[in-house]
């Protein structure tokens, strides 16, 4: 297995950390895009199930996060988050040849996925979503948009909410890459985004494998049953996990998880 972290420019120039960890004779290929205020490097222990598996993964940080540049936990418009994972999806199937290329997005990343399948159809083997923002039933901010001035920051207090074990929490908490504050334009970004979503639904044709735990406080499990009743997608899966919360790659059952994540892709090499 190799490792290289490097960064790559965006669409716009900003430089995105981005990270390659390679196996010989992989037999697929695997894009993790990220959540809200954290970082690549929280999903090591998945990459390491998936190299195991023979598949070679590839992250960045979103920008504005952690080793990217960019003003911190800002969007100006929503698209941005969508060029940067079509940036990162062009330079992964660069880097791995004709291997299949599949998309694990979580939370914001899986509003930044979703919304890469749907403004680029079939680009992509599948996507596998984990406890995405798709709609917006669990108001986490309170209604959008927030009529206040541009670049107003909040505390960011999405911690408790991420995870039943007490120890993720803890390491979130004190995670230096994970950002402590976020903008209100970043918020209100993603409820035009997710109404974009929701228009578009009809676009969103690849094959899909639609997580979410069924006690997620930040991002509500009906977000993942009306996306998935929305979308077009005639290969399309939904998995909603009794107790589970959040981070659904974190918690105390991240095995069986992973496994079904898995599966779902050896299935569609």
């Amino acid at each position: 297995m190799t490792k290289i972290e490097t960064s790559i420019q965006s669409f716009d120039g900003t430089q995105l950390y981005f990270s390659e960890d390679t196996v010989e004779n992989a037999k697929a290929a695997v894009v993790i895009v990220h959540g809200l205020a954290e970082h690549a490097g929280r999903y090591d222990y998945l990459t390491e199930k998936l190299n195991q598996r023979g598949f070679s993964v590839y992250r960045f940080d979103h920008r504005g996060h952690a080793r990217s540049e960019g003003q911190r936990t800002f969007y100006k418009v929503f698209d941005h988050l969508i060029e940067d994972v079509h940036v990162i999806v062009e330079a992964a199937l660069q880097e791995s040849g004709d291997l299949p290329l599949f998309v694990i997005g979580h939370s914001m990343g899986g509003f930044a996925t979703s919304s890469f399948g749907t403004k680029y159809p079939g680009k992509v083997k599948g996507i596998v979503l984990s406890g995405a923002l798709t709609r917006y039933n669990t108001k986490v901010a309170g209604e959008l948009p927030m009529d206040l001035p541009t670049g107003t920051y909040f505390p960011n207090e999405l911690g408790s909410g991420v995870c039943s074990d007490p120890a993720v929490v803890s390491a979130y908490a004190n995670d230096p890459l994970v950002e402590k504050q976020i903008s209100v334009d970043l918020f209100n970004s993603l409820g035009n985004g997710i109404t974009w979503l929701k228009e578009n639904a009809k676009q969103f044709t690849d094959p899909v494998l639609v997580l979410h735990g069924a006690n997620d406080g930040l991002v509500s499990e009906k977000d993942s049953r009306d996306f998935y009743g929305d979308i077009a997608s005639t290969d399309k899966t939904l998995k909603i996990y009794a107790h589970l919360m959040h981070e659904i790659f974190n918690e105390p059952t991240r095995d069986d998880v992973i496994e079904e994540a898995i599966t779902w892709i050896e299935k569609r090499i």
